[in-house]
């Protein structure tokens, strides 16, 4: 048997001395080196001859010699049964590798004493490099993560439980860690998008298409909603298999601010540019049109005073009734397009409405109540009293038109301050705050949009021209003020007109005694009138002659200084404005250094004349009935009106005959 255990130890030998990548070797009962292998030499440097013999405590640091830690383990071994440990071991070069020590003890199998130990020693120096490289990159990256605050980074589990939070996290949503971790993150979702499943929806497309992505509303802590841009990333375990998600979320509500802003300037700027196109349109037809109605009405009067037989009168009573409806609708288009002549004077709220409850009352029906809330101290406005009290009609009436059952409507009004909570556009200042609130269907947002665009009406074919709203705004625009409009479907409409106050009144120095007045010759004048539309001029010479004056006509304003250069002298001159090469404005300027004794009267349908213009010039509005035409002479020659001229007209702007 010798022999064969000679041989198996010597098979032993050579495996042990083959083994490089671990030192094996035997100490003795005493610790002393009694074997040593290629493995041992190469990582602590010692040669066979250098180390037999030697107590093993050599490869120990001073500290744990100190410690007594070399006996310690042989004594752990020897009551256990093995001792190991991992520690920082001793070169003989003086270097330290981290090491891994297993100390087994052999015994003597007849008498149970300990013969000395097996040790193996493995160099895990590298390792626990890698591990201590790796533990520090992971402290950094968690001290990078909860060093960032613009941004809420943390994970969830793969249902969706939070189970970290950084503070830019809590910075954004709200939540301390202990408040959150362990909650399900769809905490974050508004009501709606919750009871949606939007959470759900969100983890099902990470998982399917390796992460997701979107932005949205969501809610902190405190409710308040946030615009988010969000991220979830899926988180794999070494399987393959899903272990949770990565979810990355910063606040963008500045930036959504800014857009919806931006959009909001983008789409006021279209509308603004749309509705001054549709307003430059609308202005030039309804003064094309007021023109036509100047020649219709005039001939319609002329050729009424000529008739006798009753059923022909009646046609032209049709007829102008018909100019008269037509002169109503270029007043609403030229007050949406802010080009229609007023007549701004105070005028008092709280009068203005007692004067017109019982026109109101009837005008609205026995199913409509009609309630005023007006207090006494109400500052007076300044605007043209014929066009607010349309303008009251027309809200009126469209409140009464938007509760076809029946209801209440409330007309109050207060006095505001622009500078403390007045819309943007208009002007500091005092201001006077007509508002009229229906009960009735109310308006849909797009609908709402489009209120006060013209043409636009959402009472039917034939029932509205859709000019009602559009006259206001452009009515109370000219006038420094402006028109709101509040609505929900359900909840009625509340409609608020801004009108600017009225500077307090000086009071008068003349007394009636001091009253001018002027007799009216009996002679008639001799008249120049000026006006580019040929059928226009006809016309007025026409009215003119049939009012006794002798008339001479021109084309335009050239020919019209080559007349007063060479005709006897004029009485008065009458001159449209809007004429090419030369204005009525310029004409008037020539008449006025040239001639300075004549009387003028600037006959036109707009209102935007230069005030320059407008000194000492008596102002006709287009389309004008014969008495309009009588006073306007009266008022520039100081003429005293005669006895018997004036009767109220059907048409909106002026007196007819």
């Amino acid at each position: 048997m010798a022999p064969q255990n000679e041989l198996s130890d010597s098979r032993y030998r050579i495996l042990v001395d083959a083994i490089t990548d671990y030192a094996i070797y035997m100490l003795d009962a005493a610790g002393l080196v009694a074997s040593w292998n290629p493995g041992a030499q190469r990582f602590k440097g010692y040669q066979d001859h250098e180390i037999l013999g030697e107590h093993f405590s050599r490869f120990y640091t001073a500290s744990d010699i100190e410690a007594d830690l070399p006996s310690r383990a042989l004594a752990t071994a020897r009551a256990e049964g093995r001792f190991e440990s991992e520690g920082w071991r001793v070169r003989k070069d003086g270097s330290q590798f981290w090491a891994h020590v297993v100390i087994d003890p052999v015994i003597d199998p007849q008498t149970r004493q300990v013969l000395g130990y097996a040790k193996i020693t493995r160099d895990l120096t590298e390792r626990r490099e890698q591990e201590r490289a790796l533990r520090e990159s992971e402290q950094s990256f968690r001290l990078l993560v909860q060093g960032v605050t613009d941004y809420a980074i943390f994970m969830l589990d793969e249902k969706g439980f939070v189970t970290n939070w950084n503070a830019g996290a809590e910075r954004i949503k709200g939540y301390r860690p202990d408040e959150i971790i362990g909650r399900h993150f769809s905490v974050f979702y508004t009501p709606e998008d919750h009871d949606r499943r939007e959470w759900e929806r969100a983890l099902a497309k990470a998982r399917a298409n390796d992460g997701f992505q979107t932005e949205g509303w969501r809610v902190r802590k405190n409710g308040e909603r946030f615009w988010a841009s969000v991220a979830i990333d899926p988180i794999y375990n070494d399987s393959g298999s899903i272990m949770g998600f990565a979810k990355i979320t910063r606040d963008m509500t500045e930036r959504k601010r800014a857009e919806i802003a931006l959009d909001t300037a983008r789409e006021a700027l279209y509308q603004s540019q749309k509705m001054e196109a549709v307003g430059q349109l609308t202005g030039g037809i309804a003064h094309d049109f007021n023109n036509l109605l100047n020649a219709v009405v005039g001939s319609l009067e002329l050729l009424r005073k000529r008739l006798t037989d009753d059923r022909q009168m009646s046609l032209i009573n049709n007829a102008m009734e018909g100019a008269s409806r037509g002169i109503s609708l270029t007043q609403r288009m030229l007050a949406f397009a802010r080009k229609q002549e007023l007549q701004a004077t105070p005028i008092s709220v709280f009068d203005l409405m007692g004067a017109m409850s019982d026109l109101l009352r009837r005008s609205l029906g026995p199913s409509v109540n009609l309630d005023f809330s007006l207090p006494a101290d109400l500052d007076n406005i300044l605007v043209d009293r014929n066009q607010l009290e349309l303008a009251i009609l027309n809200l009126t009436v469209n409140a009464r038109d938007a509760m076809p059952e029946g209801g209440r409507i409330t007309i109050s009004a207060k006095n505001i301050d622009a500078e403390m909570s007045g819309p943007a556009e208009l002007k500091p200042g005092r201001y006077v705050q007509i508002i009229v609130v229906d009960e009735g269907v109310g308006m849909a947002p797009d609908v709402l949009a489009k209120a006060v665009e013209p043409f636009f009406t959402t009472k039917g074919i034939g029932k509205g021209t859709g000019l009602g709203l559009p006259m206001i705004l452009g009515t109370a625009q000219q006038l420094g003020g402006r028109l709101e409009l509040k609505s929900e479907l359900g909840k009625g409409t509340t409609a608020i007109l801004w009108l600017p106050a009225a500077e307090p009144a000086i009071p008068s120095t003349v007394t009636a005694e001091e009253t001018i007045t002027v007799e009216e010759p009996g002679s008639s004048l001799r008249i120049l009138a000026v006006d580019d539309d040929a059928l226009i001029l006809m016309n007025t010479v026409a009215l003119l002659e049939d009012l006794g004056h002798t008339v001479v006509e021109a084309n335009s304003g050239s020919e019209a200084l080559e007349k007063l250069e060479s005709e006897e002298s004029f009485d008065l001159l009458i001159t449209d404005h809007a004429m090419p090469k030369m204005t009525g404005g310029q004409l008037i300027a020539e008449v006025t250094s040239r001639w300075p004794d004549i009387p003028i009267i600037l006959a036109s349908g707009y209102a935007e004349i230069p005030e320059t213009v407008l000194a000492g010039v008596e102002r006709l509005a287009k389309p004008f009935w014969q008495a309009d035409l009588h006073k306007a002479i009266c008022n520039a020659t100081r003429l005293k009106p005669g006895p018997g001229i004036y009767a109220v007209s059907s048409g909106d702007n002026a007196s007819g005959p």
